[in-house]
């Protein structure tokens, strides 16, 4: 659980707030928007990675803990990491990427 959690949720952590912190993402231009659904948005997004975040200090504290003492580590922190690595997949999916720059149209008469 914790090479999962380092290998999947770290990263789309730095992802999300990379995100979240540039401007220029197409769908947070509030372009023919009002400012309410921009306001949503962000507001959404930034619970999102306020929840991985915290998933991911509760698996990584349980899983650590429990080699560290011997311990079995309880059902629900198996249910917080499943959620965790769902929820951090949901931020990576819909990050967008890099984008390429757009191909120039050619014009149907020959050079």
């Amino acid at each position: 659980m914790v090479v999962g959690v380092l290998v999947v949720a770290v990263p789309a952590l730095v992802l999300g707030v990379r995100r979240l912190s540039r401007r220029g993402a197409r769908t947070l231009k509030p372009t023919g928007a009002d400012r309410t659904e921009y306001v949503i948005v962000v507001v959404g997004r930034v619970l999102g990675l306020l929840l991985v975040l915290a998933l991911s200090a509760v698996v990584l504290l349980a899983s650590i803990g429990g080699l560290v003492k011997g311990l079995t580590v309880p059902n629900l922190v198996y249910v917080f990491f499943v959620l965790d690595l769902l929820l951090a997949s949901l931020v990576v999916l819909t990050s967008g990427g890099p984008r390429r720059p757009a191909r120039r149209r050619g014009t149907p008469a020959r050079r």
